[in-house]
């Protein structure tokens, strides 16, 4: 049940009720914020439930949505914080050197040598640009930010990606100011 087919991804979350008509506020994880009805029915996380989207707009940074499940405010409010996810064979095929960041958790993180570094745990962006959070076969897990520079080569069908890191990148050991050889 780990295919492809199978998978689920999280494509949106509802937030806070917008009106007395059942609209609510949703933060899309699609590419085009707009995109993430486009799929087809959306479900929550356990496939209980499924809502259709019948309209939406944006509106600042949410998209303002009205389902076709939802009428009322009180229903809207006991729904904020709901994850909404499709079933990953509903996504389109990637392009050529183009890939989904669901695929990159799990992949192998090699170094420009060959040296295995850790493993993908996840994708974050903290408002600066995505970062690769790495975990190492050891120790606590670091980013790496996922640009051309830091990370050269993507091989999501072959299961690694080879990340091209500063010498002390990795050191623990960094001068403070004040110290001899900081600035």
């Amino acid at each position: 049940m780990n295919s492809q087919e199978t998978q689920r991804v999280l494509v949106a979350r509802i937030g806070a009720a917008h009106g007395i008509r059942g609209e609510v506020r949703v933060k899309s994880f699609t590419d085009d914020p707009l995109s993430f009805g486009d799929y087809g029915p959306l479900m929550t996380a356990d496939g209980s439930r499924t809502f259709e989207v019948v309209r939406a707009r944006m509106q600042k940074t949410v998209v303002v949505t009205k389902f076709r499940e939802i009428d009322d405010r009180n229903t809207a409010e006991a729904l904020n914080g709901t994850d909404l996810f499709i079933e990953r064979g509903r996504l389109p095929a990637p392009d050529e050197d183009e890939f989904y960041y669901e695929d990159l958790a799990g992949l192998e993180v090699r170094s420009t040598s060959g040296e295995q570094l850790g493993r993908i745990v996840s994708v974050q962006d903290f408002g600066a640009g995505d970062l690769l959070e790495v975990r190492p076969p050891r120790g606590p897990s670091y980013y790496v930010p996922f640009t051309r520079d830091f990370v050269p080569t993507v091989a999501v069908t072959d299961g690694y990606v080879v990340v091209d890191l500063p010498e002390d990148y990795l050191s623990e050991e960094r001068s403070r100011p004040g110290e001899p050889g900081s600035e």
